[in-house]
């Protein structure tokens, strides 16, 4: 068995802006949903938001820089729940957060201001848990990676296509209705085609691999959904507003992820293999929570 620190995964550079510019259309397609007044009501009473990005951009860095420590995985594996710890919400984290009786439009203004956050907050985690720990910090001197390079791919991924779905839907509400919903599920479906054929590509190695992040991965997305329920319920939030801050920790944007591993780190096999991972379990344990919250309707 080769050494998954080693292994480059198959990943074309057209395949890497393929996937870039799908996931642009996924952050348009949910950026429709939101209008500048949103964000108004939202600074009017910032205190959920504000733990929601506690939660999302400190605490989670911080649980799985221990979770590191305690587990000492492969350095690889170790860098990828890092990375994918430093990225902002996923966006199906809006649509679970409606299906568990959440606070819809607290999960929405979530994504969009930690996407917005994630510019610079996302570098800088990566930089900062990953240097702490050794093993990663030798990856991260390896690769030499630009904090700056992963904030421009960031803006031209997230922020830029956040900001154009919002001002289409205040300049012009009739078109941005009539694309929204088509949009949300053609790039959806397109995204989810686009990372099985990725799979499919490199199957051998999920396969050979999957086994030594599996339970990683589920750990971590346990204490990611954990430690945003506990962060929420410490603020004193009503559970409308735990449920979503709660999902939005757990569902991360484990696309941006893989953009990130195949543009600065050249495909490395365990990060690839553990943003992969993730992207399958976390759609998986945010609907069965969505379920099991559903069962009873959230005090607002």
């Amino acid at each position: 068995m080769g050494d998954v620190d080693g292994i480059l995964l198959n990943f074309s550079p057209g395949s890497l802006m393929l996937l870039n510019a799908i996931l642009a259309v996924v952050m348009f397609s949910v950026a429709l949903d939101l209008k500048p007044d949103d964000f108004r009501r939202v600074a009017s009473s910032p205190k959920a938001l504000i733990t929601g990005l506690f939660s999302q951009f400190l605490v989670l860095p911080a649980l799985t820089f221990l979770m590191v420590l305690a587990l000492n995985p492969r350095p690889s594996i170790a860098l990828g729940l890092i990375l994918v710890a430093a990225c902002p919400g996923g966006n199906i984290s809006n649509f679970i957060t409606h299906r568990a009786g959440g606070n819809s439009a607290l999960s929405v203004s979530m994504t969009a201001f930690a996407t917005v956050g994630a510019v610079l907050l996302t570098p800088l985690n990566i930089a900062f848990w990953g240097g702490l720990y050794g093993p990663t910090r030798e990856i991260l001197k390896a690769t030499a990676i630009d904090p700056i390079q992963i904030a421009i791919t960031v803006t031209l991924m997230l922020f830029l296509p956040l900001v154009l779905g919002i001002w289409l839907n205040n300049a012009r509400p009739e078109l941005a209705a009539r694309l929204r919903k088509p949009l949300q599920h053609v790039s959806l479906g397109i995204f989810v085609a686009f990372v099985i054929l990725a799979l499919a590509a490199n199957w051998a190695f999920f396969l050979q691999y999957a086994w030594m992040v599996a339970g990683l991965v589920v750990l971590h997305n346990a204490l990611a959904l954990s430690g945003g329920f506990i962060a929420a319920t410490l603020a004193g939030l009503s559970p409308y507003d735990r449920r979503a801050i709660t999902i939005e920790t757990g569902i991360q944007n484990s696309g941006l992820g893989l953009v990130l591993i195949f543009g600065f780190f050249g495909g490395l096999g365990g990060m690839a293999v553990v943003a992969a991972f993730w992207g399958i379990w976390h759609a998986i344990s945010g609907i069965a929570l969505a379920a099991l919250f559903n069962r009873t309707e959230a005090a607002r």
